[in-house]
């Protein structure tokens, strides 16, 4: 089956997948009541469509950091997929790259980031952590700039790994090896075993999860958690970002952002860009769904920066109900990584398009005929008394 809707590709990569790669990137954090926030946050908002509006041609280009894209999806930093398909990380740069985005670079992908680079014809971006080992930082920033990476983002909201109960339940563990607890469901998905295998070795370049893995002693507990653990730094603060500033000359994006007063010391530090994030639910489970608080970003720093939203986006009609609400693109990452699963870099690129023809026929029955006229207007809430106007 090909197709490019969250909810077919979901489905594909439910009876494709063992069970515990599926869980891995479907998964969040304990009890997943942020990642249920993050969709139905976006449900309690509608439109307030205007009709004869002379819209028989619209416009999806947005302007990201100084960038024009085709549209205003962005694939965000996923890492280890090389699980979910034999592409990994490679798949969701060409994919963006042939309909006319961008996508971001896992701090931890499974495909050597040369690689990657070479795939694509455009500057891609690059996911970074602030990890314990700032050399391992540094030296990747610099290898980031010769390959031509043009954007560093910067992941803040791990500074300890979130408590992902199905990772621990299914035992995942790094590099990804069958746990008895899996085997039954490794050995019922002979495609996805044999892709697997016979995909690309992973290739240790001094930053990817097979460097992670080679420094990894030998006995040492493997599981996702514990590698984690050793790799984060819970006493990262904002001197660390003014460093990283100092060290990279293009832009900077701060994502993990979920408060006016972070999205300010963001811009202060010298960032051109911020995302609204709580990463997809998979850290701290208890935070509000990121479309409830872009508005207070927006408002804080919006006039300065760019503002970026991830987490629960879907669908076309996601994404023009957040850049109603003032951001200028948005990341998805569940959706290309299952795309990835239902046919490589060309199931991204499906995902991509369809994102495309869903924004597109949102604006045309809203009555808008470009992204820069999406405002509050065009919406309403849910409230007590009904839908409400904003």
């Amino acid at each position: 089956m090909r197709s490019g809707t969250w909810v077919e590709n979901r489905a594909y990569a439910r009876r494709r997948l063992p069970r515990g790669v599926f869980d891995f990137v479907d998964g969040a954090a304990e009890d997943e009541v942020t990642a249920r926030l993050n969709r139905s946050a976006f449900q309690d908002l509608a439109f307030n469509a205007r009709v004869l509006a002379g819209n028989g041609v619209r416009d999806l280009t947005t302007t990201v950091l100084g960038r024009t894209l085709s549209l205003p999806v962005i694939t965000a930093p996923t890492g280890m997929t090389r699980m979910a398909g034999p592409e990994g990380e490679r798949a969701a740069a060409v994919g963006a790259d042939a309909v006319g985005t961008v996508s971001i670079l896992s701090a931890s992908p499974s495909v050597p980031m040369a690689e990657v680079a070479a795939s694509v014809s455009s500057s891609q971006w690059l996911q970074i952590y602030l990890f314990h080992d700032q050399e391992m930082v540094f030296d990747r920033m610099r290898r980031a700039k010769e390959l031509g990476f043009e954007t560093l983002v910067v992941t803040a909201d791990a500074p300890i790994s979130g408590n992902r109960e199905r990772d621990r339940r299914n035992r995942m563990a790094i590099p990804f090896r069958v746990t008895p607890r899996m085997f039954a469901g490794v050995v019922t998905k002979p495609r996805w075993l044999f892709d697997y295998l016979t995909g690309p070795p992973l290739v240790d370049d001094g930053g990817n999860t097979a460097s992670v893995v080679s420094k990894i002693a030998p006995g040492t507990d493997r599981s996702i958690a514990n590698v984690m653990k050793g790799m984060f730094n819970p006493d990262q603060d904002w001197d660390d970002l003014k460093r990283i500033r100092d060290l990279w000359d293009g832009p900077l994006v701060l994502k993990g952002v979920m408060c006016a007063e972070d999205a300010r010391l963001a811009v202060e530090a010298g960032c051109e860009g911020v995302v609204v994030s709580n990463h997809g639910g998979r850290q701290l489970d208890g935070l509000p769904a990121t479309i409830e608080v872009l508005p207070e970003v927006v408002a804080e720093v919006g006039a300065e920066v760019d503002v970026l939203i991830d987490s629960g986006i879907r669908r076309g009609q996601d994404v023009v109900k957040a850049l109603a609400l003032g951001a200028k693109a948005c990341l998805i990452g569940r959706p290309w990584v299952f795309g990835m699963t239902n046919g490589g870099s060309a199931g991204v690129e499906r995902v991509l398009n369809t994102f495309a023809e869903e924004i597109d026929r949102v604006m045309a029955l809203v009555g808008v005929r470009s992204v820069a006229d999406l405002t509050p207007a065009i919406l309403r809430r849910r409230t007590n008394a009904g839908w409400s106007r904003l």
